[in-house]
């Protein structure tokens, strides 16, 4: 693959206005833009995948992709009913989504027990053992949090769980509404997620991690594909989330990038929140990051300019399914990002 600094990425980041905002001035290598990208997307094919309601079904060598030592785990209840209760899976992916198994719990066998030997069999039968198994569902903190604490791996409840949700989204559309006993009103990924009635209060900024600047900027979908010029290799302590193969390579992905002297800490600090995504909340006029399974951070206020290009960061998000980026660096002529995390936001988490 091509690797290039990202010193000449930052030459392709594009503002979507000349202002950065709430920390300082404009960063001046960053080029204007008033384009937005609008495109009908279509819906990835999956394979077909049987009735889960057997023994464990594992699906190796996806893809191509390489193995990860970071897996993502769920546990939860599906929008099927069985011989009147309801389907529990289990369902394993790592990071990269090399690897998936499934298997159907019994509802009275779904405790720590039964996930700690789900967990065990996927991890005797993986090609790279984990490290690393995270978790989104608050609702079943407790029980998978006992599960892992047996299991040779450092669990973390973290909305970090991209090639998860995107397994949970495909067998949402292609398989639980082929199944019998399907309910639609059970549908969704988390009935505990976020919501337009979310009345959760975004925890400010410890005063030593913000940033002295903050712009609005965009880069091509085509950079963090294969052959593009972001990769493992050049984001410092950030991660990249899975890009869906059927995204219009010419879209722009929008993003925010934070500069401050403190670029490092704030890099690493925002790698161990486990940041999931980003959002404007133009009702209230904030910028605000997501975290581990529930907590907000609140990063800056907006202005009526910057609620116009939070506004554009939003629509932006929408047409690439969730997709954006933020990136943390020093300051504009820093030739290596402290940090820089390709993130999604679901829809539910």
């Amino acid at each position: 693959m091509r690797i290039v600094s990202f010193s000449i990425l930052s030459s392709l980041l594009a503002i979507n206005t000349n202002t950065a905002h709430a920390f300082s001035t404009v960063p001046k290598r960053y080029t204007t833009t008033t384009t937005t990208t609008t495109t009908q997307l279509k819906s990835e094919p999956t394979s077909a995948e049987a009735s889960s309601t057997s023994n464990s079904k594992f699906e190796w060598n996806r893809n191509n992709a390489k193995p990860s030592d970071n897996w993502e785990l769920d546990c939860y209840s599906r929008p099927v009913i069985i011989d009147g209760k309801k389907l529990w899976e289990v369902l394993i992916t790592d990071s990269s989504g090399s690897f998936r198994m499934c298997e159907a719990l019994p509802s009275n066998r779904v405790n720590s027990r039964e996930l700690r030997r789900v967990v065990e069999n996927a991890i005797e039968e993986a090609e790279r053992k984990p490290s690393t198994i995270r978790f989104f569902r608050g609702a079943m903190f407790n029980m998978i949090n006992i599960a892992l604490s047996e299991v040779d791996v450092i669990a973390k409840p973290s909305r970090a769980t991209y090639s998860l949700a995107q397994w949970l989204e495909e067998r949402e559309r292609e398989i639980y509404p082929k199944m019998e006993g399907y309910r639609t009103s059970m549908a969704g990924i988390d009935p505990s997620g976020s919501s337009f009635l979310d009345i959760r209060t975004p925890v400010k900024l410890p005063d030593a991690l913000r940033g002295e600047k903050y712009a609005f900027v965009s880069l091509p979908l085509a950079e963090f594909k294969e052959g593009g010029g972001v990769t493992e290799d050049n984001i410092g302590v950030g991660r990249l989330c899975p890009v869906d193969n059927d995204l219009p390579g010419d879209a722009f992905v929008q993003g925010i990038v934070l500069m401050t002297p403190r670029a490092n800490a704030l890099a690493s600090w925002l790698g161990g929140t486990e940041v999931a995504s980003l959002k404007c909340d133009l009702r209230r006029r904030t910028l605000v990051m997501e975290a581990d399974i529930s907590t907000q951070y609140l990063m800056a206020k907006l202005n009526d300019e910057q609620r116009s290009e939070g506004k554009v960061f939003e629509q932006g998000k929408e047409q690439l399914r969730g997709l954006h980026f933020v990136c943390v660096q020093k300051d504009e002529d820093d030739d290596e990002p402290a940090g820089f995390w390709l993130l999604r936001e679901m829809k539910g988490m």
